[in-house]
Formats: structure tokens, sequence, C-alpha cells
């Protein structure tokens, strides 16, 4: 018997997490495990007690012809990575692995461009996660070690950012 890969195990788990999304446009689902426990997942979706955008039948970036990857804080989402944190104590989760999964939610399609927004990543990196795994085709995935995100960040300068906006 060919057992699968402890991350494609962790990341069929995400897998599954997401089927709770309630995003119109990708939907995504994470877990933070840590000596191979899950500590916590999340999806992302209206904060609790809010109309989710299935619900609507609409998403308000898309009303607002909002592209994607932009003015995230008019999404009535909380992301998928966030709410994995937010479910979590810092003490549990310093150390671990977050694994993540997207796919879009019209056609279901597996997205292989799934990465956490620069939000996500930044509280990634105050949880304390050594290690973000994430699913790039049913079998493959990438390894981000967080310290590379803390890096990249240090090498934005004013003069970076300027030329990265034009």
């Amino acid at each position: 018997m060919n057992r699968i890969s402890k991350e494609n195990y962790y990341l069929d788990i995400a897998e599954t997490v997401l089927e709770r999304a309630t995003c119109l446009r990708r939907i995504y689902g994470a877990i933070i495990v840590k000596n191979d426990e899950i500590i916590s997942t999340g999806y992302n979706g209206a904060p609790r007690g809010r109309a989710n955008c299935v619900d609507m039948g609409y998403c308000s970036r898309e009303a607002m012809k909002v592209p994607r990857g932009e003015r995230y804080e008019l999404c009535r989402s909380v992301h998928a990575e966030a709410n994995a944190i937010i479910s979590a104590s810092r003490r549990d989760m310093a150390g671990g692995t977050i694994y993540l999964v997207g796919r879009n939610a019209a056609t279901g399609e597996l997205l292989n461009d799934a990465t956490s927004c620069l939000m996500c990543r930044r509280m990634i990196i105050n949880a304390g996660l050594d290690r973000v795994v994430i699913r790039r085709t049913e079998t493959e995935f990438e390894v981000v070690p967080v310290e590379a995100w803390i890096a990249e960040d240090d090498l934005l300068t004013p003069e970076n950012v300027v030329m990265d906006l034009k």
C-alpha cells in the first residue's frame, strides 16, 4: 500500500475544511498543525452573526468591480488563515505549520496560485508559525518558510513600493 505524504494528508484535510467556505469568488481552507496534531482549522466566510455572500447572493467586491487581490477591507469574509489563527492560542501554534488549499468557487477548480494575502502573512508571522504549505495541484505543493516572508518584507522600501505600484 502506498501512503500519501504527511503534507498531502494535511492538505486533504484543509481541502475538506474549505467546503464550509461561503465566498462566491474563491474558497479556502486552512489548518494549523504542530507536532503532528491539528491545532485549529479555518475557512473564509463572514464574521459570526453576519450574512455570508452565498446567503446574500452577491459578492460586494464584485458588485463594486474591485479587481482580485485588491481592497480586501471591502470583503465581507474573514480569510481562512485568519480564522485558523483566531481559533488557536499562540502558545499552541508557535513553531507549527499552516496548510492552505484554495478553489475557484464557481468552477470548483483547484487554485494553483493560492497564497496568503499580505495581511494574512502578517498574522502568520505574528502567530509564530514556521512554514506554510500551499497546494498547487492534487499532489504537488509548495513549502514556504515564514522566514522568507519576513525577509521579503524587510526588502520593501518606499522606492520599491512606488516602483511596484506603476
